[in-house]
């Protein structure tokens, strides 16, 4: 399996600033790639035991997104999370420090329950900020990303989107979209396609959905079939249903040759997010209105069609944000 899949952003270096880093076992390896998948399937009280195992071992990876789950699962950082997010930050992981930074006790203070901290929140803002702004500085578009995060100054973001960063391009074309900057009334749509253009040709599969559905609103409906379909093969979900909703015309909107036996294949393999993301509902309903087109035989070649799709493309993922509220 192909771990660049695995990660919630597909360019991600981690910054370890002259920190070694752990070797997994075969077995620690596996483990990691398994808890990794499932939380971006949004399941990260499933992921967990799977992410102790590499944390365990001293993966920094593996540690930041067990304290992430841990944070999801209790809804808050409690002292547990925090342990595994300070083990993350004491290998140099800049991701471990911001949501250290980031924490609000409020919680643990009313629950009595907080953790003794390594240092105050600041510090570890202020440690972040000395390793990644030289970086930035220099020209490295992740540490332009992170100093937006840190920061949060649009300067930053785009800066890191100039540069090449696919999500920083993404984010800049929702800031436009959603009225964010100065424009000529006919200068806005150019930058925000420019933006989403530039994200989807990165690799990132949000910014390919946003720039489909951009096209769609143009009757662009091939470059539209093309970059949701592209979307699609990475595993994004949200893409994933509605290409097998199109290919099995529920609805048929944007002009793609019915076929419903692998619209239902493509549907059908969302039903491994029952614990994830609240699809389940829609997916459903969806196999119920495709399953009226077809027969029994070619629900099950669909079904055969379904099993082959997962052998042989990335695991299914929301990609989430890496730096989650």
């Amino acid at each position: 399996m192909n771990l660049k899949w695995l990660i919630p952003i597909t360019v991600i270096s981690y910054l370890c600033s002259g920190f070694a880093l752990a070797q997994l076992s075969p077995e620690q390896a596996t483990a990691k790639e398994q808890g990794l998948i499932l939380y971006n399937q949004l399941k990260p009280s499933y992921a967990t035991p799977f992410l102790s195992i590499a944390a365990e071992a001293g993966d920094h990876e593996a540690q930041y997104f067990l304290a992430e789950s841990l944070r999801k699962k209790n809804h808050y950082m409690n002292p547990e999370s925090q342990k595994w997010y300070e083990a993350a930050a004491d290998q140099g992981d800049l991701y471990a420090m911001i949501q250290l930074g980031r924490n609000d006790d409020s919680l643990c203070k009313n629950l009595q329950n907080c953790a003794p901290v390594q240092k105050p929140a600041i510090e570890w803002l202020k440690q972040a900020q000395h390793i990644a702004k030289p970086k930035a500085e220099n020209g490295d578009a992740e540490s332009m990303y992170i100093m937006y995060e840190l920061t949060v100054d649009k300067y930053w973001l785009k800066r890191a989107a100039d540069a090449g960063h696919p999500i920083a391009q993404y984010w800049m074309g929702i800031a436009e979209k959603q009225g964010e900057g100065f424009f000529l009334p006919w200068q806005r749509q150019d930058s925000i396609e420019k933006w989403f253009k530039a994200s989807a040709e990165g690799g990132y599969p949000k910014g390919m959905r946003e720039y489909a559905l951009l096209l769609s609103e143009k009757n662009d409906m091939e470059g539209y079939r093309k970059w949701n379909e592209k979307s699609a093969l990475t595993g994004y979900v949200s893409t994933i249903f509605e290409y097998g909703s199109d290919l099995a015309h529920e609805p048929d909107l944007y002009g793609y040759p019915l076929d419903a036996v692998k619209g239902y294949a493509l549907i059908y393999l969302l039903k491994e997010l029952d614990g994830g993301g609240g699809m389940q509902a829609d997916v459903k309903d969806q196999l119920q209105k495709i399953s009226s087109k077809i027969t029994p035989e070619q629900i099950a070649e669909a079904k055969s069609f379904a099993k082959t799709w997962k052998e042989t493309h990335p695991p299914l993922s929301f990609f989430p944000e890496k730096l989650s509220r």
